[in-house]
């Protein structure tokens, strides 16, 4: 025997309306819109009153309502309005059903809620006609709700892959701060600074100093091209060949027989890097560097220059020149070589090995400070000295900029020869 509520079987679940809600306060009403309802396979549920429909619909919302605008206690128009008011998932679809023509009615009618109107008594064909209307619009908004449920879900896929990078290059950075472990050092008649502030996370530049003997001392600033974690890479990697803790590792250096180290001169340790970089790194990048023998007794210092920025002596009465011959950076043609140049600091003076964050950082107008401004920042701060000096180069770079968000990593080291005492 047929199963008598074969007819209220719900329509396959691709379709967008599948239950209907009919409220009419007349029961004849309800019968004919919901058997024509079920002759065209949706599930219907009748309700008698705005209050009991309102009831239906906060336990399970249907996808359509057909609601006569004329009902005692609650009439459509309130029972639409309450109705857009409930939470739920999808958009339910809602048609008044009136024999008002009134058009100030009917606007009144759409600022409720209701999606369409049918004059009393419903025709069908034209019934029909409207639900298959409604039934294009929910298709299309459930379309774009699922789109949406997957962009926000990618969103906060991405967003988490983005947290978990972000946190990986916070470590990244103090794994590359820590490069520079030693900051600043007093050798008694001299002292090293050191700054290091990238753009980003992680960097191209680096700047660090090693131990040779007991008034010997290398000081060297490099800087990788491009930006990012693979530039940073190269850096950590750079920064084994010049190691002060591994001296046996170190390009820089060269082992005498009773075992003690001696430099080897600047000009032949960038050419033994530019051989090492071309012959075992498989990489597009290159690096600019600026390499210093210091010999802290003396105060001769002989360096090499590979496409680094000129080095600024600023001398014990506040006069600042930039010195240097240029060179090719390093990684760039097999064979190349480096010349070297000498200077000499007296007491007072200072030596700033910089990277060209520091001369190319530019104005809002688009003016870079150059070798002119920064020997005009270092004569503004010829009575600051050591780290103080670093951080007061930082604030000077941030108002020339306009901001303290820079392009470019900035590095410096800052040499200084202590001033004699006063006598007496």
């Amino acid at each position: 025997m047929p199963d008598p509520s074969a007819d209220e079987a719900p329509p396959p679940p691709k379709r967008a309306i599948q239950r209907v809600l009919v409220v009419d306060d007349s029961r004849l009403q309800r019968r004919i819109l919901g058997a024509l309802m079920k002759k065209w396979g949706f599930a219907v549920i009748e309700a008698e009153s705005g209050i009991h429909a309102l009831e239906i619909c906060r336990e399970s919302p249907p996808d359509l309502v057909l609601s006569d605008w004329m009902m005692p206690g609650m009439s459509g128009l309130e029972f639409c309005d309450e109705f857009r008011k409930l939470s739920r998932d999808n958009y339910g679809y809602f048609i008044l059903l009136t024999s008002k023509s009134d058009k100030a009615e009917i606007a009144n009618g759409l600022d409720a809620g209701a999606d369409d109107f049918l004059t009393k008594p419903v025709d069908p064909g034209e019934l029909r006609a409207r639900i298959a209307a409604g039934e294009r619009i929910l298709e299309m908004e459930r379309e774009l709700t699922q789109k949406n449920r997957l962009v926000n879900s990618t969103l906060d896929k991405l967003q988490a892959l983005y947290a978990s990078l972000d946190a990986d290059l916070k470590e990244a950075k103090k794994l590359q701060q820590s490069l520079v472990s030693d900051r600043h050092r007093d050798y008694g008649t001299a002292e090293v600074s050191m700054l290091l502030r990238s753009s980003g996370h992680v960097g191209g530049d680096l700047v660090g100093m090693f131990p040779v003997s007991d008034t010997r001392i290398g000081l060297y600033g490099l800087d990788v091209s491009g930006h990012g974690i693979s530039s940073a890479l190269m850096t950590a990697r750079l920064a084994g060949y010049l190691s002060g803790a591994a001296p046996e590792q170190n390009v820089a250096l060269q082992r005498m027989a009773d075992g003690s180290y001696e430099p080897r001169p600047p000009a032949q340790t960038i050419a033994a890097l530019n051989d090492l970089f071309l012959s075992e790194m498989e990489t597009e990048h290159y690096f600019t560097l600026l390499l210093a023998d210091v010999d802290l007794a003396s105060g001769r210092v002989v360096m090499a220059q590979a496409g680094h920025p000129y080095p600024a002596i600023q001398r014990a009465d506040g006069s600042v020149e930039m010195v240097g011959d240029g060179g090719l950076p390093v990684g760039l043609i097999h064979g190349a070589e480096y010349q070297e140049f000498e200077v000499h600091l007296e007491p007072g003076d200072r030596l700033m090995i910089h990277s060209d964050g520091v001369t190319e950082c530019a104005a809002p107008d688009g003016t870079l400070l150059d070798d002119d401004g920064l020997a005009r920042i270092l004569r503004q701060l010829h009575g600051t000295r050591g780290m103080p000096s670093l951080e007061a180069l930082i604030w000077k770079l941030a108002d020339f900029a306009g901001d303290d968000t820079f392009a470019d990593d900035v590095s410096a080291i800052l040499l200084e020869i202590k001033p004699n005492p006063p006598s007496g």
